[in-house]
């Protein structure tokens, strides 16, 4: 990951002095672009009354005639909505707006176990036969042009009111609201779909509809989008309506979450609120959360609440084992060598698999599959990536929908999927494949705000960095860096690990620092917030990036051992590679460019090059070849091999593979892998296997199909030329990973000529 810092050109005087700004805010402020006095003027004073005409959203004048319409007529109208937060508040605006206007409302929230994602034909027809006239969409719809029709078709208007992407085709409704709907004019075109209800509700009741701020807050932070421009404003509105808020149902939720009244931010609402209207629909059926929102009285408020916690808690206890087992399946399975994970088990919830997938892909750096059977025996998940290991979801699945997939959809980064059981292996193999075939890495690219000195830090920069906010997607919360910080104080978590940094206490939770990487801590990218500890509040930061360097004393040896530093790589011009195979590898788990990948056997002059061998030689030879050139500076990293496992299979692993073959001969080699777990084996290694039968003629390959060879005579492993390469091949490079540090570097310096 690289990361730049922002410039721009700074605030005029004029303006700091006008809006009183500190240095500190001045300076986020020009970097965010709101440079002028219009724009401050907006972020510091706009409200509800400054938003743009909701008649400018696409239909709103078809939309509000045929809701007024059923209005005045007493028709009934079904609110058709979404199981996440977002779907959640804007079903509750929509129905609650309603409710006020006089209307005979009703809502459907699909169920995400019997229903899927998005409109059912089934769900339809039913709200269609029991008498609905109007069915308004809440934070879905545009996808459905199947469904939309079939309401069309039987006298039911379909009002769609959306806010995701189109399909080549829009579904024939009555009007379709969309904040981003193809050459309309309103001037904000990222609302959730809580947003949209909420610019319906202003326009139906021709006012600002303060009322429904608070639940469009809460849909915008929970579905990530921007909390630029308008959406400034409903965040920043919406926080302090719900921070006093007399909702029972919201005053209960955030008493069960633990939160505050008059102190509740972004943050609360991200990580507290949203995620427990989400358990609902994760669990059982977000109608509970919808429920909640819409109670009356805080007797019925505290009843629901209280049920939507038990959820959470049951949702945290679910994800937390169910990431115990994802872990232990893939190291039982063998697959920390894979690029890719795929896993399944069908007793695993349907209900936690997005979740499970983040935090596994998070910990393993690799794209990661969590699949489990439904009630209808098709299995069924969610994958997860991240744009630090590059790895686009959609282009490698897309494109397996109708064959290996029955369903798919998604983003870059996130999908949903479907498939039977019989194409799993399939999947597996097709996934790890896709990862072959996309494009090397492109860096990932972040942005902070500049450096800050650990003296500078207090509590009034914080309320300082709050004028910006509050923060979230389009508005990040501010990142600055520190340079050559001297730490102290290091303490490891049970996630993660704590230090200070100067006068500053540290909190890292996801750049697996560990104490020895200490001393190559050359940056640290850092976020302030503050921490209350029996009573006493005070800042801290919290690491968001790190960047390493060479300490001095480094600087001056010839040749590095670095085998010891699992996260560094070593501080190179170039990586070494002596196997060709390994480069695309280097690539994605590394992220390094193909441009500082050079291979040993192009014999390319580095004399004035720092340069890491990033993989093993498979040979004394091969690390002869590089010890004896003239490098500016050589570390040894060694961490990469393709080799089966750290020793061979012994030759009871060869025997259970052997009976197995025959037990079921004729099947591709991909399909023998799945049973490596079964074997005790790791697929590399039953690969390994199989690769020695074939090399003794024991096996032969039919097609793809490998079949026993009609002749077979006894013959000993030693007798197969691959065995005897890779059991030689082995033992040099366990002895090259184990050897002393001192004798290592005697060798490599050419002190010693003892061969290793």
């Amino acid at each position: 990951m690289k990361w730049q810092e922002r410039k721009a050109a700074p605030l005029s005087q004029e303006l700091i002095d006008e809006y009183q700004l500190s240095p500190l805010a001045a300076k986020l402020f020009s970097l965010r672009g709101i440079d002028t006095a219009e724009k401050l003027n907006f972020w510091f004073t706009a409200t509800e009354a400054d938003l743009a005409d909701p008649y400018l959203m696409h239909d709103m004048d078809k939309a509000v005639d045929r809701i007024n319409q059923a209005l005045d007529s007493g028709e009934k109208i079904t609110v058709y909505g979404d199981y996440d937060a977002d779907g959640i508040t804007a079903t509750t605006i929509m129905v609650e707006m309603l409710g006020i206007m006089g209307g005979d409302v009703h809502y459907f929230i699909p169920n995400r176990f019997k229903d899927g994602y998005g409109p059912s034909l089934d769900r339809y027809k039913e709200i269609v036969a029991d008498g609905t006239k109007l069915i308004i969409t809440v934070d879905n719809g545009v996808t459905g042009l199947e469904e939309v029709a079939y309401a069309q078709e039987h006298g039911v208007d379909v009002i769609v009111t959306d806010h995701h992407t189109f399909k080549d085709k829009m579904p024939e409704a009555c009007a379709i609201v969309h904040c981003n709907y193809p050459g309309q004019a309103y001037p904000f075109d990222d609302y959730c779909g809580a947003g949209v209800a909420y610019t319906i509700a202003r326009a139906v009741l021709q006012d600002t509809a303060s009322e429904f701020l608070e639940l469009a807050m809460i849909g915008t932070i929970g579905d990530m989008v921007k909390v630029s421009g308008e959406g400034h404003v409903i965040v920043k509105r919406g926080l302090e309506l719900l921070n006093q808020t007399a909702r029972p149902g919201l005053r209960a939720l955030i008493a069960n979450a633990g939160l505050t009244m008059g102190q509740i931010d972004e943050t609360d609402i991200g990580f507290k609120i949203a995620p427990r209207l989400n358990a609902c629909g994760r669990l059982d059926d977000a109608a509970l959360a919808v429920k909640l929102l819409l109670a009356e009285t805080p007797e019925e408020a505290k009843q629901l609440a209280d049920r939507v916690e038990k959820l959470n808690t049951e949702r945290r206890e679910l994800t937390a084992q169910t990431t115990l087992e994802a872990e232990q399946q893939v190291v039982k399975q063998g697959y920390q060598s894979q690029a890719t994970l795929t896993l399944y088990d069908p007793d695993w919830h349907e209900g936690v698999m997005g979740l499970v997938a983040n935090r596994i892909a998070d910990e393993y750096h690799k794209p990661t599959l969590m699949l489990t059977k439904n009630g209808d025996g098709m299995v069924k998940g969610s994958g997860r990536s991240s744009e630090k290991f590059g790895f686009n979801l959609f282009d490698a699945l897309k494109p397996l929908e109708g064959t290996t997939l029955t369903q798919f959809g998604g983003h870059d980064y996130a999908c949903g999927l479907s498939l039977t059981l019989d194409k799993l292996g399939q999947l597996r193999e097709d996934f790890e494949g896709s990862f072959q075939k996309q494009d090397h890495l492109q860096e990932t690219v972040k942005q902070y705000d500049g450096e800050i000195k650990p003296l500078d830090v207090s509590l009034d920069a914080v309320s300082q960095l709050a004028l910006v906010g509050p923060f979230g997607t389009d508005n990040e919360a501010p990142v600055f860096s520190v340079t050559q910080p001297k730490i102290s104080g290091f303490r490891a978590m049970k996630k993660g690990c704590s230090f200070n940094v100067a006068n500053v206490r540290a909190i890292d939770f996801d750049h697996k620092i560990t104490e020895m990487v200490l001393p190559f801590i050359d940056k640290l990218y850092v976020s302030l917030s503050t921490n209350t500890f029996r009573g006493k509040t005070s800042v801290q930061f919290q690491v968001a990036g790190v960047h390493y360097g060479q300490p001095i004393y480094l600087a001056q040896q010839k040749v590095v051992d670095f085998r010891q530093q699992e996260d560094l790589l070593g501080f190179a011009d170039k990586y070494l590679l002596f196997d060709p195979k390994n480069a695309q590898l280097a690539q994605k788990r590394y992220g390094i460019p193909a441009e500082m990948l050079t291979m040993a056997k192009d014999d390319e002059d580095l004399s004035e090059q720092i340069v890491t061998v990033l993989d093993v030689p498979a040979n004394p030879d091969q690390l002869n070849f590089v010890l004896v050139k003239d490098y500016k500076q050589l570390y040894l990293r060694f961490q990469l091999d393709r080799l089966p496992g750290k020793q061979l299979p012994g030759r009871e692993a060869f025997g259970r593979v052997w009976e197995y073959f025959r037990a079921h001969p004729g099947q591709k080699a991909n399909n023998y892998l799945q049973a490596a777990g079964q074997l005790g084996l790791k697929p590399e290694g039953l690969l390994f296997i199989l690769r020695v039968f074939f090399t003794l003629d024991f096996v032969k390959m039919e097609g793809d199909k490998l079949v026993p060879s009609p002749n077979l005579t006894k013959k000993s492993l030693n007798d197969s030329g691959y065995y005897r390469s890779v059991k030689a091949q082995i033992a040099f490079v366990n002895r090259l990973r184990t050897i002393s540090t001192n004798e290592l570097l005697r060798y490599a310096n050419g002190l010693s000529r003892r061969r290793i």
